[in-house]
């Protein structure tokens, strides 16, 4: 079992950045990917962007491309978002996941563990 931990979101003004750190307790050859998703209330889970262990290959959301960007520290078991250009409508709890086998997947159905979630919340 693997134990997730986000952390680094907070209140930003609209135009900020934020980054987000996400710390897994293990890894092994076995595990394929981490991603990221949100979740504002009221809302479904939505994909944000994930990204392989092996060699880093990246998924984005149309919605974050170009402004957000997710990127791993495979020595420390580390997984990153970078969010610059926040937009109110990025207020969300985010949260990090890891998916255990291919093909890198937006749905959150395919992704086995979860972290608690960490809230952002972007001010206009």
């Amino acid at each position: 079992q693997v134990q997730l931990v986000e952390s680094g979101g907070g209140l930003v003004q609209a135009g900020g950045s934020l980054r987000l750190s996400c710390a897994a307790s293990r890894r092994t050859n076995s595990d394929y990917a981490m991603g990221w998703f949100r979740q504002a209330p009221g809302e479904e889970r939505e994909f944000v962007a994930a990204i392989t262990w092996m060699n880093g290959r990246t998924l984005y959301a149309d919605s974050v491309k170009g402004r957000f960007t997710i990127s791993r520290d495979n020595a420390k078991n580390m997984v990153y978002l970078q969010m610059n250009s926040l937009k109110p409508d990025d207020t969300a709890v985010y949260f990090c996941a890891a998916d255990r086998e291919p093909p890198l997947s937006t749905s959150y159905v395919k992704y086995a563990y979860w972290g608690q979630g960490t809230q952002v919340t972007v001010s206009s």
